[in-house]
């Protein structure tokens, strides 16, 4: 006599996690994403969603340092803060991207980054260093604005 909580053994059907048509879909994704890719390198094709090039209208360096987890200060090459926070909100955020950007370069030291402004209303930040950098209105009129200030200090 078998307990009433024991389990019969599940047959290799019932074992199966992913059902067989979305494994191929999947796989038909991926192929097609591909396929997709190749097609535009083989082409030629010009990329796209890319910001538009424009004039350089003003320009400024700045070194981002991290003061703790959320700390962070923004300060010339002089040495002159223009901003520090306990919590530096957006601040912070940008200074562990290019953290991160710099420490998968190898990059030891803390060289300024550029903040440059564009004459169609763009504002980058952009680490020479490294080739990283962030299209700082991507990301909210009240977190590009915090960078605007700085320069225009």
């Amino acid at each position: 006599m078998t307990a009433p909580n024991s389990r019969r053994p599940q047959s290799d059907k019932e074992k199966e996690l992913i059902p067989p048509f979305l494994l191929k879909g999947m796989f038909a994704l991926a192929l097609g994403s591909i396929l997709m890719v190749a097609w535009a390198v083989w082409t030629g094709r010009e990329p796209t969603g890319q910001p538009p090039a424009a004039p350089v209208v003003a320009e400024r360096q700045l070194v981002l340092v991290g003061l703790g987890e959320q700390a962070v200060a923004v300060r010339t090459p002089e040495g002159e803060t223009l901003f520090e926070a306990d919590n530096g909100g957006f601040v912070t955020v940008i200074q562990i991207g290019l953290r991160r950007a710099r420490t998968v370069h190898r990059v030891e030291d803390n060289p300024p980054v550029r903040l440059v402004k564009y004459e169609n209303g763009r504002l980058s930040l952009q680490d020479d260093a490294t080739g990283w950098s962030a299209e700082l209105q991507a990301f909210g009129p009240d977190n590009q604005a915090v960078f605007a200030r700085m320069l225009s200090e």
